[in-house]
This record gives C-alpha cells, structure tokens and sequence, in this order.
C-alpha cells in the first residue's frame, strides 16, 4: 500500500481489479494521488513448479496500515512546528521548499511529490510517487537526500538513503540499520528520524520535537486526506477501541495507546513502533517455503533442481560455496525466458542465460589458497563476490571497507589523499568531541567532520563510517553488537576503532534495478560502474593502497571482460517490486 503516480497505470489498475483491493484516494495540496492497497512484491507470488499465481487478497494487518499512514505524514516535521498557524488540522500556506523539488542523480530537478507541504519519511524513501521515474524499493533518486534549510547550513545528508525492502530480513549476526551502525533496532531508528536533522529538527530541539509530535497525534481531527483514507483522527485510531472503525485499522491491542493519558514520550515510542511494523513489512517476494521467488534467478534454481537456500545449521557463505559446485556441474542447463515471467517495473526481459550464468559463475567463485602469498595462482577469474554478498539474501549484514570513501575523496583532493588523512586515535577523539564525533543532545554544536560528504572547500572533511559509531558515548545501544559484527571480540578500543574506518553496512544485490544510484556515496548511476570500482579498488588494495581495505577486498580478481557478465547477472535478481 503506498501512493502512486497521479495517473495509474492500466496495469496497476488491472492489478486491483485482479486482486480484489481497493483503490482510496489520496490528494495533497494541488494534487491528487491514489492508494493502492497491495503490494506485488509481498503479496503476489508465482509458483514456478505449477504455475499458478497465489495471491493474498487480505488488507495489510491494522498496525502496517496505521504505520503506513504516519510514515506519510507531513506533519511530525520542524517546518510544520514553525509556520503552522496554530491549528495542526490546518495545511500550510506555503510549503518547505526542500519537498518543492527533487534531485535526480543524473543531474536536474523535477517537482517534488509533496510539494505544498513538509518533510516526511517517504520526503527520502520513495516507492513510486515520482511521476516519470522507475518504481522504487524505498530508497531516493538523489546521490544525496536533501534536508530543510536550518542554521547548521547542512543541504543534503551524508549518505544516500538506502532502500528499506528487507532491510529488516532475519539474521544471525547483531541487527543494525543505518549504513554505520547507528541503529540496532528499528523503533530507535525511527524516534531518531522524527527527532532528527532529516526532519528540520537540530540536535539541541529532541525536546521541542517531541512535544510538537504529541500536540499533532493529540490534536489531529481526521479531516486531512491521510485522516479519511486510514480510520480518521489519530487519538481514535490509536486508541483502537471506538466501534466506528473500519477493521482494516484497528489495533490489536498490543499497539493501541491512549494519547489523552500518554506522556509525548510514549506517544513518539508508540507511533514509532507502528512505522517500524511498516517497515517489517517491506519485503521481496517470497514463496510458501520462505524460499525468495521474484527474480529471473530465482526460477533458474527452480528450473535446474539447484539448492535455494541454506539447510538448517548451514551458513549462508556454505550454501553459496555448495551452491558454486552445483552450478559448476551444471551440464545442459535450463535457461529462462519470457516465457516464465515477465518485468514490468524494469526495462530488460525475463532471463537468465548463458551471460548470467557466466556472471554467476564469476560472482561465486573465490581465489585459490596461497593467492595472497602468490598472486599468480589466480588466473581463474573470481568475483569473491559471495564473502559479503553470500546468496540467497545477498549480504552478510556486515561492515566492509571497500575503498568507496576513499575513492570519492581522493577524486576531489587528489590521488593519495585519503591515506594522508589526519584521523585521530580514541583518545584524541574523546578529548575533541566536538570536533570528530557528530551532533547529539549532548552536543548540538558538534561539526562531525568524519560523517559528512566530502567537499573541495573542506579538505578535512570525509565520511568515515562505523568509526563515528563505535565507542561513541551519544549512541550506546549498538556497541555490544559492533565486535561481534567485525569479528573482533575481546580487542581493545583503540584496534577496533582503527578496524572501523570507512566501514559501510553491506547492502543486499537485490532488486537493484530499483534502487540506483549505488554505494553509499551515490556515485555509481550504473551496475557496470559498480562493478568495475571493484577492478580498480582491488587491485590498489593488493598494493596496500586502500587505507584500512577489507581483506575481502584483495582476493577479488577481474578484468574488464568480466564487468558485462556481473551486470547480467546482478539484472537477473531483478524482480518487480510495487
């Protein structure tokens, strides 16, 4: 369920007529939108073995709908809080120029899908609420989100905004979100958010946001476009027991919450656990099994009897090593076409052939043993893709130091640069907080210099990642889980702080067809480009020339030639997302 573009497709519209949903509208100022209440990539699913399309006609459950609804909502941001005119029911007169506008990575504007108003979670996570552009898995168009206009001077965020579907999948490593660890549970993430910097709010003003938020959720009648499509005023709504709701949004008990009585704390935790259900629920196709099933991929394994998934106890890398010699016995294998499924949502075809299958190949395949004292044993081509990015989920929910800060820095300051980097020790941080650690509470005036994009006119300035995390007393919750995460239980402080430079949260290799651009920088618009920062990353990282490199990162050997068969391949976990 989410808004779509001003005009629905004929195949969105035949979706719902299909599926049975229901098709509400949802107009902001000037503009009229439509909520469609399904969800292809959760709710419908092809059976490759009988080919028949199961589909799940029910409503999201009370508490995704309700978390969909205030993940919507404009209202929650500083803007709001500043030029409202004293009735929260009212709509501003003018909206925040930040939404007026959005930043394509291929350079240029376009209008803004919540112009007239202010900044929401969708303001960076869009789906397909972008009139002319390609569906999206959450993520943002721009290299960079954009943020309101304060005294900090901060335009645009560090990173890009990275895709929400199955950023929460099941793991067994510590749960992080955010591309540096800030975050260990999603309800956290959330409070942060609403609080934060993305919504206008400085890092002295947690207190004025809060209460602001509260007042909204209080005070809010129902009346607005969201109020009419999702049960009416929010009091009622959350409190979950007036009879005159509709059974689609009423809480189960366990998420309802009386705001009257509420203090504004619990009423921020309580919406952020419902945005966080929404979240939940943000996930690629999956069959019956628990198996993924969406991709051109996906139904290769079908068709070859190859091995979907780990069995039970087996870790995601074995099951891509075993996954590796079954492909490689592959003797006359059975290719995909058109003629098993079809993409909507991408310009390419329903495939997996030869070029992906080679792709593939390369992508599992690692270096001999010895390659790191000899480097000529490898001559077989391999990705060692599949040490970060083990199959089926495509990540290892790990941090690695790919050379991607490196890379952007030393293009704006010269080769070299990055490794000349004055980056203090844990010491020297604690004693200049204020200098090297970002804002918080406790310090609303901190400059973060090593959590900012880097810049021509601030030669010091860079992003480095975990390193602004780990051992950072304003965010205590995520630092037991941080050695676990780098293998690094029992070290010292200072060793892991020096491991964590320029680390960034693996991101999964699905669907990225939906998510351009790439890295956390945004730098990368295409996957060939992706791709080939690997030949050129690696190959410095064998010649120590990647400061803190991944020792991944080193056993990846590619040529030129092997860049199209990747890109094919990484195509083939396409799959359409809506």
């Amino acid at each position: 369920m989410h808004p779509s573009k001003s005009v629905l497709s004929v195949r969105v519209l035949a979706a719902a007529l299909v599926l049975g949903v229901g098709v509400a509208t949802f107009a902001g100022p000037g503009k009229a939108h439509a909520v469609t209440r399904h969800r292809i990539g959760r709710h419908t699913a092809l059976s490759v073995k009988t080919g028949v399309l199961r589909t799940a006609q029910d409503a999201d459950p009370p508490e995704v709908a309700i978390g969909e609804r205030l993940f919507l909502e404009t209202r929650f941001a500083q803007y709001f809080f500043a030029h409202q005119d004293g009735n929260v029911n009212h709509p501003l007169k003018a909206g925040d120029p930040v939404v007026a506008r959005l930043a394509l990575s291929a350079g240029g504007s376009i209008p803004g899908p919540f112009a007239g108003q202010s900044m929401n979670c969708r303001g960076c996570h869009f789906v397909d609420d972008v009139a002319g552009q390609q569906t999206n898995t959450y993520g943002d168009y721009s290299r960079r989100s954009a943020v309101p206009a304060r005294t900090d001077g901060a335009t645009r965020t560090a990173r890009n905004a990275p895709p929400l579907v199955d950023a929460q999948l099941e793991r067994d490593v510590p749960f992080f979100l955010h591309f540096d660890a800030e975050f260990a549970t999603a309800e956290d993430l959330v409070a942060s958010t609403l609080t934060g910097r993305n919504f206008g709010w400085l890092a002295g003003e947690r207190a004025t946001a809060v209460a602001h938020i509260g007042r909204v959720v209080r005070e809010d009648d129902g009346s607005d476009d969201l109020g009419r499509s999702y049960g009416g005023p929010l009091s009622v709504v959350l409190a979950g027991v007036d009879p005159g709701i509709p059974s689609d949004f009423l809480l189960p008990p366990a998420y309802r919450l009386d705001v009257a009585t509420a203090a504004d704390e619990e009423i921020l935790a309580g919406i952020s656990r419902l945005i966080a259900a929404y979240l939940r629920s943000l996930t690629f196709q999956q069959d019956d099994a628990g198996f993924f099933s969406g991709s051109p991929y996906d139904v290769f394994l079908v068709k070859n009897g190859l091995p979907r998934g780990p069995d039970p106890g087996e870790s995601d890398r074995d099951y891509s090593r075993r996954l590796a010699s079954a492909v490689s016995a592959l003797g006359d294998p059975a290719w995909v076409s058109d003629a098993d499924g079809s993409l909507a949502e991408h310009d390419q075809p329903f495939v997996f052939g030869p070029d992906e299958l080679k792709g593939l190949k390369i992508f599992l395949r690692e270096p001999p043993d010895g390659f790191d004292e000899d480097p000529r044993l490898s001559v077989a081509r391999s990705g060692n893709c599949a040490a970060c990015h083990a199959a089926p989920r495509f990540t290892d929910f790990g941090f690695h130091n790919t050379g991607v800060s490196q890379e952007e820095y030393d293009d704006i300051h010269g080769d070299g640069t990055f490794a000349r980097l004055f980056i203090p020790d844990l010491a020297a941080r604690a004693a200049k907080p204020e200098v090297y650690l970002p804002p918080s509470s406790s310090r609303p005036q901190a400059l973060g210099v090593f959590r900012q994009a880097p810049s021509v006119s601030r030669p010091g300035q860079a992003d480095l990642g975990l390193w602004n995390v780990f051992a950072n007393p304003d965010i205590p919750v995520p630092q037991a889980g941080i050695p676990v995460a780098l293998h690094m239980e029992g070290q010292g402080p200072d060793r892991i702080l020096q491991a964590a430079i320029a680390r960034f949260k693996t991101p999964t290799l699905r669907d990225l067809g939906q998510s351009a651009p790439y890295m956390h920088s945004g730098r990368k618009r295409e996957l060939e480009d992706a791709v080939a920062l690997y030949l050129t990353m690696s190959a410095r990282a064998r010649q120590g020339r990647v400061r803190n490199a991944a020792p991944e990162l080193s056993a990846i050997f590619l040529t030129e030639d092997d860049v199209a068969p990747l890109a094919a391949f990484l195509r083939s976990l396409n799959e359409d997302y809506n």
